[in-house]
């Protein structure tokens, strides 16, 4: 899965692989919840806490909601070393847990053996013999209900004929790297191209071998459909939710911008390509524009691992980079104006979510605003070009509030136990 992820797909942080942290092992039997439930085995890709990004976001409410119904045994990847310190509180709601470290320096390295094989250079990023073992271990002690989060996962059952295999996609990952692809010069456009055309015989794999497929959205499914029509009578989907208590304007925050500005904030994970791509078209080519007639306009990037590139805007008159924040809301709350300039995206994007849930009036591409069906001028604000987001965002601080109304768009539309519904059915099917 590529969501969150650095230039090559994968996050840049670089540090050792953990076997003595990634035994992690299982947890005393004092201590496994729910003892009468039925086992599941919950293979992730990256540890679901903290959900602080769209693919952990998704991950985390997943693995609390399926806590309450099943003995969970989770297995998943630690790429980022701030994150061991998050597994206990994973460890809290599993009756078993394996950890493996990976360093993404080396899982890149290794990666590149894909091209010797045939295979997509994901499957040799992830591969990991003690995963497999205890993965193995598990099955042969009777776990029979499956549920791998991203394809790269599908890698440590797809020998397990016997177990009853839900695959939540989340996105169409093969089709991320053609778009990167269209982004690059070579040989890195040959190399992504090559990934997707790759990745979408995997993904095609999976899906005919498992018994469920899940993506993000309806859009996103049949868009699934029509690439493995082989598989299009076992492809669903469940929204991504919002925690709307959370992510509520009733609250008071601290204003955390400098007195005197109007606020435009962006939010996201900034080590994360498309992220990257969006908050540098807006500073360089759309905020110009408006700060000719509002040059107290103040666009806030904010987001966690802001890479050179992206800390180099903050030169620009109008910019702030912000860095890793310990609540977003605040900046959220006191926007005049929230914007997701995606030119990249697949699947719903939480960034959206969160703005339209604190009732803010949210201007977006069609990219950003795909599966989540806001009515264009009444829940959010459409745009596709540079003339466009000008246009929209000057309309979003001049116009009508939206806020409301996309609040309650997410009420009706973005509850997690309700999307969560369908895999509960699909896990007993």
């Amino acid at each position: 899965m590529i969501s969150d992820s650095g230039d090559f797909g994968f996050r840049i942080s670089d540090f050792g692989d953990s076997t003595a942290q990634a035994a992690g092992g299982a947890t005393p039997k004092s201590e496994i919840r729910n003892p009468k439930f039925p086992d599941l085995l919950f293979l992730a890709h990256r540890v679901p806490y903290p959900p602080d990004k769209g693919d952990k976001i998704r991950a985390w409410h997943l693995l609390e909601h399926l806590s309450r119904r099943y003995r969970v045994h989770l297995a998943a990847f630690v790429d980022d070393p701030e994150d061991w310190r998050h597994c206990d509180k994973v460890r809290s709601v599993c009756a078993s847990t394996y950890f493996a470290g990976l360093n993404p320096r080396l899982a890149k390295l290794r990666a590149l053996t894909g091209l010797l094989s045939g295979a997509p250079l994901t499957l040799p990023y992830y591969r990991h013999a003690g995963l497999q073992a205890w993965v193995d271990a598990h099955l042969r002690d009777g776990v029979d209900r499956v549920l791998t989060y991203s394809s790269a996962m599908a890698r440590f059952v797809m020998h397990a004929k016997q177990a009853h295999r839900v695959m939540d996609f989340v996105d169409i990952d093969s089709d991320k790297w053609r778009q990167y692809a269209t982004t690059k010069s070579w040989p890195l456009s040959w190399l992504y191209r090559r990934e997707g055309e790759r990745l979408l015989e995997w993904e095609r794999k999976v899906a005919s071998a498992f018994d469920a497929s899940l993506f993000v959205s309806a859009t996103e499914a049949a868009d699934f459909r029509a690439l493995a029509p082989e598989s299009a009578a076992r492809v669903g989907y469940y929204n991504n939710g919002v925690d709307a208590d959370y992510y509520s304007p009733e609250r008071t925050y601290a204003n955390p911008y400098p007195a005197g500005v109007e606020a435009i904030a962006f939010t996201g994970a900034m080590d994360y390509w498309p992220n990257m791509d969006a908050v540098d078209w807006y500073a360089r080519e759309v905020l110009p524009l408006l700060r000719e007639s509002r040059p107290n306009l103040l666009f806030a990037i904010v987001g966690s691992r802001p890479p050179p590139q992206v800390q180099a805007l903050a030169t620009l008159p109008g910019v702030l980079v912000s860095g890793r924040v310990e609540d977003v809301r605040p900046w959220l709350a006191h926007a005049r104006v929230v914007v997701a300039p995606l030119r990249i995206a697949r699947g719903i994007q939480n960034k959206v979510l969160e703005g339209m849930a604190m009732a803010r009036t949210v201007v977006a591409t069609p990219q950003a605003l795909e599966g989540i069906d806001a009515r264009d001028g009444v829940e959010a604000r459409r745009a596709a070009t540079t003339t466009e987001l000008a246009r929209e965002t000057l309309a979003a601080l001049d116009g009508p509030d939206l806020g409301p109304a996309a609040r309650a768009r997410v009420l009706k539309d973005f509850a997690w136990d309700s999307a969560l519904a369908r895999v509960d059915r699909l896990l007993e099917t």
